[in-house]
């Protein structure tokens, strides 16, 4: 059975993973990375909590033990279901069983401004230019002369009261409270401005009250401007502008507000749903096909528990690579009918603020708890998931590290690649 794998995420890499080394099969793993990267820590690296080596594991690595699975580094051109082709930029590949797990990027939902002058953060290289575009605004307020200049160049907005845009918000305020004051001592901090801007009523929408409440007074409480109930409408890399008709000047603003699927040309649009995600069975089967599946954020399936389709989160992702690659197993055995239906059982969701300053949700038994204890449940769980003996070690001691000086030391700007992505002089 020669199965294709598009992409390396946690979906693709676990069903790599999870048929590795087994007899019968041959693998192709396929992504325009040739590293899996750990995005629910994409805002560490923006904000110089981590650096980009941390959250990052060479896809060639995971898999030097096992015999059965090959790499290529390709961007995917489009898929030919019909002759079971896949075109890429270095060639064509054909399969057995294709397996379509390219996960989702940044949603600006149509606005073409938007898009071209705000930052994303849905790659390692995103949040470093990110990250890099941060320190040349500090080193840039320095030599501005003009108070109203010098205002945009401190202002942040984050558009996106999810886990994202609350995590990225709360640790802008960590670094503008403990870190950049010590930094750059010629610069009132005081009036660094950072604004949270959600179009729904609350943040963290998808979790509990208690979650949403307490999210807020942690962001309030490290200073940060929570502004529910409004949307961004637009932004020209100086002004953003409210539906409340408010403005605020600011030179970066964060995109933090939804995420569209990465859909390879070549699939039937008609299977296409909102979200841009791709129509499959209980199996992850594409509906209508016969060796075609998608797995993860790219994936839409309609179960009892979730009529509406699965939240795009990793557990989700990690659980459907592992059962897709069991019903593989028995597809290949000609046990077609032991098939096993996917159901996604929720153990929980979370998201950190800041500093001891984080909220966990668990559904069975329905508890909520937040502070010091959640803070660790959620660094805990974080590590569990990280690739690599070495990552998980080296971001342990960057966060021992930072938790007793409140520092960090990654704040390095690397001139020519900034250059090279921004055009500065």
């Amino acid at each position: 059975m020669k199965i294709i794998i598009l992409g390396g995420g946690f979906a693709g890499l676990k069903l790599a993973n999870c048929l590795s080394n087994k007899e019968g099969i041959e693998i192709l793993l396929i992504d325009r990375n040739n590293y899996h990267q750990f995005q629910p820590l994409f805002y560490q690296v923006a904000t110089a909590g981590l650096d980009a080596s941390n959250i990052s594991f060479p896809l060639r690595k995971a898999f030097q033990e096992s015999k059965n699975t090959s790499f290529r580094l390709a961007e995917v051109k489009e898929i030919q279901a019909a002759s079971n082709k896949v075109l890429t930029d270095i060639g064509e590949f054909t399969y057995d069983i294709l397996v379509i797990a390219t996960g989702a990027d940044t949603n600006f939902f149509g606005n073409t401004q938007l898009k071209e002058a705000c930052f994303p953060m849905k790659s390692t290289v995103e949040a470093i230019q990110l990250r890099h575009r941060l320190i040349q605004n500090f080193e840039d307020a320095l030599s501005t002369k003009d108070a109203a200049e010098l205002q945009k160049l401190m202002n942040i907005v984050v558009v996106g009261g999810g886990p994202t845009g609350v995590e990225v918000s709360g640790a802008l305020a960590e670094m503008r409270n403990n870190i950049l004051p010590k930094d750059y001592p010629e610069l009132d901090f005081k009036q660094m401005h950072i604004y949270l801007v959600e179009g729904s009523p609350k943040t963290l929408g998808n979790m509990s009250e208690k979650s949403s409440e307490q999210s807020r007074k942690y962001l309030e409480k490290l200073g940060v401007t929570v502004q529910t109930g409004t949307v961004v409408k637009s932004y020209d890399g100086d002004i953003a502008t409210l539906s409340t008709g408010e403005t605020i000047g600011a030179k970066i603003v964060i995109w933090a507000a939804g995420i569209t699927g990465n859909v390879p040309a070549g699939i039937d649009s008609s299977l296409i749903v909102r979200g841009n995600r791709i129509k499959v069975d209980r199996t992850n089967k594409i509906i209508g096909s016969e060796n075609m599946y998608a797995l993860g954020d790219i994936a839409y399936m309609e179960t009892p528990l979730y009529p509406h389709g699965h939240p795009q989160v990793a557990n989700v992702a990690i659980n459907q690579g592992k059962n897709l690659a069991q019903n593989l197993l028995q597809i290949q055995k000609g046990s077609e009918q032991k098939l096993t239906a996917f159901e996604y059982h929720d153990k929980g969701s979370m998201a950190t603020v800041g500093r001891n300053l984080a909220v966990v949700d668990i559904p069975k038994p329905k508890i909520h708890f937040g502070g010091w204890l959640a803070w660790i449940v959620w660094m805990l769980l974080h590590l569990v998931l990280i690739l690599g003996v070495k990552n998980k070690l080296q971001i342990f001691i960057n966060w021992v590290y930072k938790y007793f000086t409140y520092d960090q030391s990654l704040r390095l700007l690397y001139h020519n690649f900034y250059k090279k992505k921004h055009g500065t002089q």
